[in-house]
């Protein structure tokens, strides 16, 4: 998104796409764009007399400022689709006004996800087969994501959190869609380079239909032979979408740079941090919190604060700005998320709290002492006047829960 800003509001981590206006006389006229990273480059602009210049915001490492963002009134015109530089097909865009409650876009939300898992799951068995890849299909899928982000990102938040490891692969493709599409409108990327961004994400691992499925789906620990043939799904996945239309630059180096790491232990270049875009740090860090929530085949998931915790660690592998931005935006108990609280009784998070992560608004409906659920009561944990806290995130396993099930008893309207 572009917007234009008076010299005194620009910052470091905004992207200059140009100087509106000088002073009238100045010496040099400044042309150039790119990236503020110190104090050092704005006061040289003040001193060389620009007044305004314009931001791209999709390329900065800063939200907008509130002050700045779009309040656009509800319209039933649709937007005009536009293409975007490289000719990725325009879609006509959601308004951002058009919003629905977490309830009303779980059902549709939940209706995709299901379908989405089917048609990827035929679509690997035919890639495995020699097959070409079905773009358009994937291209849907992905443009059905990001307008339910848009619509509301928490029902299809929730929807990353559902576990098994039995379709682990085309689970983690769709989920890494639906992270990195929230994450990007969370960051101020207009919708058509969100749309990017999710459709890469979703091919990220397509080159694993290549991959002999018993190394996939194998229990224990790989061979040495076997991580290689893994780390080939990166080079396959390129090969297989070569001389696809519709494949921007951006797309494919996401693709290809997903398992790469800021200090040049990723694969398969060895890439530095230098090498490195944003979108494809962005991926990286979506990749591997998505895969640690997840069950496997040979290892059950992590829950989400634990992999927070892992990506703050791992400040040499992962951009710990984006970490830290990723975190604010899925929360510490993300919605859907299945809490333990302090009065031995077990809530969904049904909403966040931005002011103070570790007290959302859960929905509270077991009794952990008695083990029976309860009538279903909603809770705002930075109101309660008994200081009831969250003591600990939980798969239900322990209370013989279904957490797909519970989502649907309790999101579905």
């Amino acid at each position: 998104m572009l917007i234009s800003l008076p010299i005194s509001e620009l910052k470091p981590g905004m992207f200059v796409d140009r100087v509106n206006r000088q002073v009238a006389g100045a010496a040099i006229k400044i042309k150039t764009r790119g990236m503020v990273r110190d104090p050092a480059i704005i006061a040289r602009l003040h001193k060389e007399g620009v007044e305004e210049l314009t931001v791209d915001f999709a390329q900065s490492e800063v939200a907008i400022p509130r002050h700045l963002q779009p309040t656009t009134a509800p319209s039933d015109t649709p937007k005009t689709p536009t293409k975007s530089s490289e000719d990725m097909p325009a879609k006509v865009s959601v308004s951002e006004s058009t919003q629905a409650s977490l309830e009303q876009e779980f059902l549709i939300a939940s209706t995709c996800y299901e379908q989405s898992q089917g048609k990827l799951r035929a679509m690997f068995h035919d890639l495995s087969a020699g097959m070409l890849v079905n773009l358009e299909l994937l291209c849907d899928i992905a443009d059905a994501i990001v307008d339910s982000v848009f619509r509301n990102p928490d029902a299809m938040a929730a929807l990353t959190l559902l576990r098994d490891q039995q379709s682990y692969t085309w689970r983690h493709m769709l989920n890494c869609a639906i992270l990195t599409a929230i994450f990007a409108r969370y960051l101020g990327y207009e919708m058509n380079k969100v749309r990017q961004m999710a459709l890469a994400a979703l091919l990220h691992d397509i080159g694993l239909a290549k991959v002999p499925q018993g190394i996939l789906s194998k229990a224990g620990r790989l061979s040495e032979l076997e991580l290689k043939a893994v780390r080939k799904h990166v080079a396959l996945g390129l090969g297989m979408l070569k001389g696809q239309k519709h494949i921007t630059g951006m797309m494919l180096e996401m693709i290809v740079n997903h398992h790469e790491r800021l200090d040049g232990s990723g694969y398969p270049r060895g890439l530095g941090a230098d090498k490195l875009s944003r979108e494809a740090r962005i991926l990286a860090i979506v990749d591997v919190y998505a895969a640690m929530i997840a069950d496997k085949p040979y290892k059950q998931a992590q829950e989400p604060l634990g992999a927070l915790r892992y990506l703050m660690a791992q400040q040499d592998l992962f951009d710990q700005a984006l970490v830290q931005r990723f975190i604010k935006c899925v929360g510490i108990h993300p919605i859907g998320t299945l809490v333990q609280l302090t009065n031995e009784r077990l809530a969904i998070v049904v909403q966040g709290n931005s002011d103070n992560p570790i007290r959302p608004k859960v929905r509270v409906f077991y009794n952990t002492l008695h083990r029976h659920h309860i009538t279903p009561k909603d809770i705002d944990l930075s109101r309660t006047k008994d200081d009831i806290k969250i003591t600990a995130s939980t798969c239900g396993s322990d209370f013989d829960l279904n957490p797909a099930r519970l989502l649907k008893e309790h999101l579905l309207p």
